[in-house]
């Protein structure tokens, strides 16, 4: 579900844990507090390693 959403509605999710939760609450019926934090977690999670991998490592 979470890499769904992001395949979806990419501009509405970021590496910020919070605003993931305020965008799934708003995009999605998901009764369970519980099942929307870890959706929200997974989805910072993906973006930040797919963030970090696009960096450019500094030469030394």
């Amino acid at each position: 579900m979470a890499i769904k959403l992001v395949e979806q509605l990419p501009e509405q999710f970021s590496d910020d844990f919070n605003a993931n939760k305020r965008a799934i609450e708003e995009y999605t019926n998901i009764d369970s507090k519980i099942m929307r934090n870890r959706i929200a977690g997974y989805i910072s999670k993906i973006l930040e390693d797919k963030k970090g991998k696009n960096e450019t490592p500094e030469e030394n």
